[in-house]
């Protein structure tokens, strides 16, 4: 039976994909966190978060689920055809996006119709996980900007720091050992009044997603106690570093 707090449901299948992965976030990971004052209890928002390894979904949710907040993610369509992992994430009521594709069309489309009836949807702005070689953001993508621009929701910063020590950076199995702390911090919601007063365009949506990232990356670095990097990553210009398939790492 699907379950509704604030508005937002919680399907059967994300109550037991929840119940398999919080013993193992318990197992592997320490979470710290803060900032759960900033997450919106009623009415539907964006949650962006930086990604630097392949466990970021989990402790991102683990997050959002801890303070009883459900989230619809944009996930690439590659883990939708992975047998049992597909299905679940789909009777769970993520979010397809076939990258390249027109139909990346249509997952925009169910993520505007599930803020506005309320729901939190997740993204990773960047798109992959981040090529920079510290591991700081890099340059996004503006589809949650357009998104949060079009709706009329806020955009909630949730910057995460540590799974690198759980996991290998483009890795899949976890680190055997003892736990390592995870951090999650929620921010306040990104300033984009002014921009919600004029038409959409690509400048626009550009402008609000520069924002987006650097109140992201602030939240990174008061995670990490450093200060970032004044140049942004881009793959287009500074190349992809990731080791290829077949060539050590």
């Amino acid at each position: 039976m699907t379950r509704t707090v604030a508005g937002r449901t919680y399907p059967p299948m994300y109550r037991f994909i929840e119940a398999i992965a919080r013993p193992a976030m318990a197992l592997y990971t320490k979470a710290e966190w803060s900032g759960g004052e900033n997450l919106p209890r009623t009415g539907g928002f964006v949650a962006v978060s930086n990604h630097v390894t392949n466990i970021d979904a989990l402790t991102f949710a683990h997050f959002m689920v801890g303070h009883d907040i459900p989230v619809k993610f944009l996930a690439k369509s590659e883990l939708f055809q992975v047998p049992v992992l597909g299905s679940m994430i789909g009777a769970a009521h993520q979010i397809e996006v076939k990258r390249g594709t027109r139909d990346a069309q249509a997952a925009l489309s169910q993520a505007r119709r599930a803020l506005r009836a309320g729901e939190c949807v997740g993204i990773f702005p960047e798109g992959t996980l981040t090529r920079d070689p510290d591991m700081w953001p890099m340059k996004a993508k503006t589809g949650a900007a357009r998104l949060a621009l079009e709706t009329g929701v806020p955009v909630i910063p949730v910057a995460q720091w540590g799974t690198q020590d759980v996991i290998e950076r483009y890795g899949v199995k976890p680190k055997l050992g003892i736990k390592h702390p995870v951090q999650v911090m929620a921010m306040p919601a990104v300033d984009l009044a002014d921009l919600r007063q004029e038409p959409l365009t690509a400048q626009v949506a550009r402008e609000a997603t520069v924002r987006i990232m650097a109140d992201l990356t602030r939240g990174v670095a008061e995670l990490r106690g450093e200060e970032p990097p004044s140049h942004v990553w881009d793959i287009a210009i500074d190349g992809d570093p990731r080791p290829k398939k077949g060539k050590a790492s």
